[in-house]
């Protein structure tokens, strides 16, 4: 049975991890957060370092929160890749730069290993329930192979191209939800100011053509004032970061991912960066001075 490491088992991990072992694979796990090792261990994993995963699995994964995490553990001194068997491969599940992917990639290359970068959407709740998706990048046999593991985890797994499209696409991805948020969030704000109720508004608009999967996920949030974390503000900054660092390198002009950004970097900065990125909704009623929508 094909032997699977994953390292780093956060929000997203954790519940990724355990939805491997529902589909039954041989799965040994690694975190710098003991408790959450000893959770997934006790839902039937082994525990291991990441240099013995190196050593006895034919795949590893991570799900860690940036490119200098994901090159810190597979290229570090002592990292994963040092331990890897040529033939294995190593497929990312972190949302990192594609810069960063192709560059990872060119050095397990030299080592005859394999590489996807796969990030994902959905957040915690569709990593739970295992509905999440996959957008993939790398060589078209190593993406079949691979697709049925990925599969365990999500309900889409689409190839998007060679390595790096896959967090192309997640950029992609992650410039749609913010921008679809701010709207949101200015929307409701301008229906509360006239006198008409947000929870109103969003049942008559939410079948049009305004309708969305983040309007769905996120008006409720912010019309309960719940900012508790799906996905955080402070990991949506680092994605709009990667996206405008390579918009900047290709040549794309993205000012509303800059506008969006602006706005959740003045969250942070008013101690708002651990909550769900719905908070956006708070920039307004800060502005505004409203207690609730």
């Amino acid at each position: 049975m094909m032997k699977i490491g994953l390292i780093g088992l956060g929000i997203m991990g954790k519940p990724m991890a355990k939805n491997l072992l529902k589909a039954g694979y041989d799965l040994t796990v690694s975190d710098l957060n003991k408790a959450a090792v000893d959770e997934v261990v006790a839902c039937g994993a082994k525990a291991a370092t990441n240099a013995e995963i190196g050593e006895t699995c034919d795949l590893v994964l991570t799900m860690v929160p940036n490119s200098p995490q994901v090159k810190a553990v597979m290229l570090g001194e002592d990292g994963v890749a040092a331990h890897m068997r040529p033939g294995t491969t190593f497929i990312d599940m972190s949302s990192i730069n594609p810069v960063a992917s192709k560059e990872i990639a060119a050095e397990l290359a030299k080592k005859n290993i394999e590489m996807l970068d796969a990030p994902v959407s959905g957040g915690e709740p569709k990593a739970i329930d295992g509905t999440l998706s996959f957008m993939v990048g790398g060589k078209q046999e190593v993406f079949d192979r691979f697709k049925p593991v990925l599969e365990c985890m999500g309900a889409s797994v689409v190839l998007c191209g060679d390595v790096g499209a896959g967090n192309t696409t997640k950029l992609a991805n992650q410039i749609i939800v913010a921008c679809n948020i701010q709207a949101l969030a200015e929307a409701l704000t301008l229906a509360k100011m006239a006198g008409v109720d947000p929870e109103l508004v969003f049942q008559a608009i939410k079948g049009g053509l305004a309708g969305s999967t983040v309007m769905n996920a996120k008006a409720p949030m912010m019309i309960e004032g719940n900012d508790k974390p799906g996905f955080k503000i402070d990991l949506h900054i680092k994605d709009l970061n990667n996206a405008l660092d390579c918009a900047h390198s290709v040549g794309a002009p993205v000012p509303m991912t800059a506008s969006v950004q602006e706005i959740l970097q003045w969250l942070h900065n008013h101690q708002c960066g651990q909550n769900d990125h719905s908070a956006i909704v708070k920039y307004y009623k800060m502005l505004t001075g409203l207690e609730s929508l």
